[in-house]
């Protein structure tokens, strides 16, 4: 696959230009030079690839990445009311245990490698996938500091009544390494939480209306728990 970099006089990073594959576009479909924002639909292997040619000795203070759950094999879920499938496409679908856990160790191994010396990454995730990132996370030494659960107080139900409702997910937050000084804003985050230590179980809703003026995202994330995050 072939790209070039284009940057001004005042980039700090490269905007990259792309050719498609057989895997993605690999296109920038948002761009925001004052704010330094730039949103591609890429295929994340081939495009961390390039990163990491440009940088590498890594590039990003934290990453936050919501990979694949491999949720969507022939379940059902309600929303709005009504029994649907769980189909949130071609790429939630799971390859067997052995397959997803290679993609994962793909995908973090770039990641790891794009972080700079102290940077950190939040991954989320289910039971369908979590253990496996953590495992992954372990293999390449990575230093795990905390798994957060996203406590969710309006979950859908479960229709089956045959399990407890799935109302949580687990984040979990890593260094790049053992030899990691990671950063944590603690005063920030106790003033955040009334002066107490914040505790690993945050409780939120998930997004409205509100937070889908740009349409309907399959696993969008509430804007306050990004912003707790970084």
């Amino acid at each position: 696959m072939s790209y070039e970099y284009k940057t001004g006089e005042n980039d700090t990073f490269p905007y990259l230009v792309m050719e498609s594959s057989e895997y993605s576009p690999n296109q920038c479909f948002f761009r925001n030079d004052e704010y330094g924002v730039w949103l591609y639909h890429a295929n994340c292997i081939e495009m961390m690839d390039i990163l990491i040619r440009k940088y590498p000795e890594g590039r990003f203070d934290i990453i936050f990445a919501d990979p694949p759950y491999f949720l969507s094999n022939g379940g059902i879920t309600c929303h709005a009311g009504k029994m649907v499938k769980v189909d949130k496409g071609q790429w939630d679908k799971s390859n067997g245990p052995e397959l997803n856990h290679e993609f994962n160790t793909a995908w973090l191994s770039r990641c790891q490698k794009l972080l700079k010396p102290n940077g950190t990454i939040w991954v989320s995730g289910t039971h369908h996938v979590i253990y496996s990132l953590g495992y992954a996370m372990q293999q390449l030494g990575m230093k795990i500091l905390n798994d957060i659960t996203w406590e969710k107080p309006n979950p859908p139900p479960n229709l089956s009544c045959r399990y407890f409702t799935h109302s949580t997910e687990t984040i979990i937050w890593a260094a790049k390494n053992e030899m990691s000084k990671h950063c944590f804003n603690y005063d920030a985050m106790r003033e955040m939480n009334s002066g107490k230590q914040m505790k690993t179980v945050w409780t939120m809703p998930s997004p409205n209306g509100n937070e889908k003026d740009f349409g309907k995202h399959p696993t969008q994330k509430p804007a306050f728990f990004e912003m707790d995050l970084i």
